[in-house]
């Protein structure tokens, strides 16, 4: 796994039809030598020979490769398994062994991580588990862009891989237990414990019972060293749960007859166009918030300091951008469609205004208000001059500090996306429209029924029985179904969830990078609760715990820190890309930092095994951005990646 990788998970901290979209890709039941059954996805090649099933992605550059063996432990079930896939083995070190909770009829799971260098675009994992009959391992070995591109596809296989003497658990038709006084108490136990597991300094959480809230606060402090408590109405940035707010406003002018799901977003908004005129005119309103369209993510383009873009310059970045898979085919998440969206629907609702003010308005007017979200805002400066938290995450050595807020004002020209300021409070109002199917408890109906429902409708594939609508995840992974989403942006991770069927529901906010694990375990330990499933949620929640923290120590024994000083004798003051702009590295007494318009990181070195070097930022918050190093003495270009792209920046 390369420092590129890392970067993705940590720091970009997922179809209606078109003829070629007129249903979710279909997959179909296989299983494996021993009768493991599982779901082979649309388009992936089946091979299998002896002990290995081999499932070959539409590119042909990306593999999961399943073996099963009668081995006498985990090492020898990985040596079989790539005696099996590759006889001359994996062909390079393992950087990390990760171990994962037991699951879905496996026990002593483990991840193997494989050093890859960044030049390679590649990365290489291998999972081995037991179960009562023998081991398997499974190898995911793949290109970068392959393997997010097929992320759903993926999921869908080892989500559905279950050991064969294993009955999956299925919690439809049980009847849920009440959320006594004791529950609460242990839900409001469990997440104090896990956010001093995993180092999260504050968070704010509510519990939804038959349509009311019957709990709202918060625990731990709003910022490391100050004193002042986490409270319901304590404000975090709320970052991607912006975007079902935003598909709502969409539902809303549809509901007013300004638009329809089914009409081209060209008609509605004639300037809009890609970097690929045919998709262009295949684009439906319902696309800008599908995930469907082949769009991959592009956030380097708006992470990087545009903040003085305005917000009509989403469009123009969108202009250059091109789809790397079909419409339908594909799971690709890009926030600055649902940028657009929030846009086209303002430009509607608020004719004749500027469109980033006509969204911020229409939200308030439409949503915000009638909702008694009193709290929210997407003014950063309302909000930093009230009750709101501070952002936090690991340094280079595993210690979580107070982190930058500067990369966050970085979504603001792309706010419908993810920019909005919220409390559990006022979340918890917003999930009990949900529930209410469109009508606050009190209060007028906001959306209609029909056009709320047509946001739940599965767009692209995710994971098995798992799916992404317009702009919600919806899931019956347990037999029930729970709709949900999640938001993310350097020190601030967040959850909104309910279960239609039973009027039950939450939310929870972060603010500390380590606060993506606790969001599944919350919602697991509620289910858990209610339905008396399975008790899984305290292990996932310690496994995540000292996976994460493990992985970053390993990484940090590969930086350089201070940086090489040969390698920064060699840089350029200056650098610069035609797409994300400007950069300046800066050296000052020992420490050397690369600075863009909007934020700036400090900087380690590490030497790679093909023998290159990369720039890697370290600070909190700002961790894992890779810089390669390129040929030449002096003044060398530097070369900035993402899973699909490539970002030269040449001295100045």
């Amino acid at each position: 796994m390369s420092l590129t990788a890392l970067a993705r998970r940590l720091l970009l901290a997922a179809c209606l039809s078109v003829a070629a979209c007129a249903a979710v890709a279909q997959s179909r039941a296989d299983s494996t030598a021993d009768g493991h059954k599982f779901t082979v996805p649309d388009g992936f090649k089946l091979e299998k020979r002896g002990p290995l099933t081999l499932l070959t992605a539409p590119e042909g550059d990306a593999f999961i490769a399943i073996v099963d063996t009668r081995a006498a432990n985990a090492e020898e079930a990985l040596a079989a398994a790539w005696a099996a896939y590759r006889p001359e083995g994996a062909k390079r070190p393992v950087n990390q062994v990760r171990p994962e909770a037991d699951a879905d009829g496996w026990r002593e799971r483990r991840v193997h991580f494989y050093e890859t260098s960044p030049n390679e675009k590649a990365d290489v994992r291998a999972v081995v588990r037991r179960w009562s009959g023998g081991w398997q391992a499974a190898i995911v070995e793949g290109s970068d862009a392959t393997l997010e591109k097929r992320r759903g596809g993926i999921n869908l296989v080892f989500a559905s891989l279950r050991a064969k003497d294993y009955t999956r658990e299925n919690l439809a038709g049980r009847t849920p237990k009440p959320l006594d006084a004791a529950a609460i108490e242990t839900l409001k136990k469990f997440v104090a414990d896990g956010a001093k597991r995993i180092g999260i300094p504050g968070v704010g959480f509510s519990i939804i019972e038959n349509n009311r809230v019957v709990f709202e606060g918060g625990v731990g402090v709003r910022a490391l060293g100050l004193p002042d408590p986490v409270d319901a109405h304590t404000l975090f940035i709320a970052a991607s749960n912006t975007k079902s707010m935003t598909s709502l406003l969409v539902a809303q002018a549809v509901d007013a007859g300004l638009m329809s799901w089914d009409q081209p977003v060209t008609e509605v908004y004639p300037a809009f166009k890609l970097g690929n005129a045919a998709t262009t005119q295949q684009l439906k309103v319902k696309h800008l918030v599908c995930a469907c369209t082949g769009v991959p993510r592009q956030d380097l383009e708006w992470l990087f300091g545009r903040t003085k873009m305005q917000p009509a310059g989403v469009f123009d970045m969108l202009s250059g951008m091109v789809p790397t898979t079909k419409f339908g085919e594909a799971f690709q998440y890009s926030n600055l469609m649902v940028g657009a969206a929030g846009y086209v629907a303002a430009a509607r609702l608020k004719p004749g205004k500027e469109v980033g003010a006509a969204y911020d308005e229409a939200m308030r007017e439409r949503i915000f208000a009638p909702l008694g979200m009193d709290d929210t805002t997407f003014d950063f400066s309302r909000a930093l001059r009230g009750n709101h938290a501070k952002p936090h995450s690991p340094d280079a050595d595993g210690k979580v500090m107070p982190a930058t807020l500067a990369i966050s004002y970085t979504i603001v020209p792309a706010r419908p996306a993810g920019g909005v300021w919220t409390s559990a409070h006022d979340m918890s109002r917003y999930v009990l429209m949900e529930l209410g199917r469109g009508q606050p408890p009190g209060g007028p109906r906001i959306v209609s029924e029909r056009n709320l429902l047509a946001r739940e409708q599965p767009q692209a594939l995710v994971g098995e029985d798992t799916h992404y609508g317009l702009a919600l995840f919806t899931s019956r992974q347990w037999g029930i179904d729970v709709i949900s989403h999640g938001g993310d942006l350097p020190g601030f991770h967040s959850q909104m969830f309910w279960l239609p069927q039973y009027g039950l529901g939450g939310t929870i906010l972060t603010n500390g990078d380590p606060g993506h694990m606790l969001r599944g375990p919350f919602i697991r330990k509620l289910v858990e609760l209610v339905f008396g499933g399975e008790p899984q949620a305290d292990a996932q929640l310690e496994a995540f715990a000292r996976g994460y923290y493990e992985g970053r120590r390993k990484l940090r024994e590969r930086l350089e820190l201070p940086p090489s000083p040969a390698v920064v004798a060699r840089l350029a003051d200056r650098y610069e890309n035609p797409g994300l702009g400007p950069l300046r590295i800066v050296r000052s007494g020992g420490e050397v930092t690369v600075e863009t318009d909007a934020w700036k990181a400090a900087l380690a070195t590490r030497r790679n095994d093909d023998g290159t070097t990369s720039l890697i930022t370290v600070s909190p918050g700002l961790f894992g951005l890779e810089f390669v190093v390129g040929a030449g003495d002096a003044k060398p270009p530097l070369v900035l990646r993402d899973s699909q792209h490539e970002y030269v920046f040449n001295a100045r």
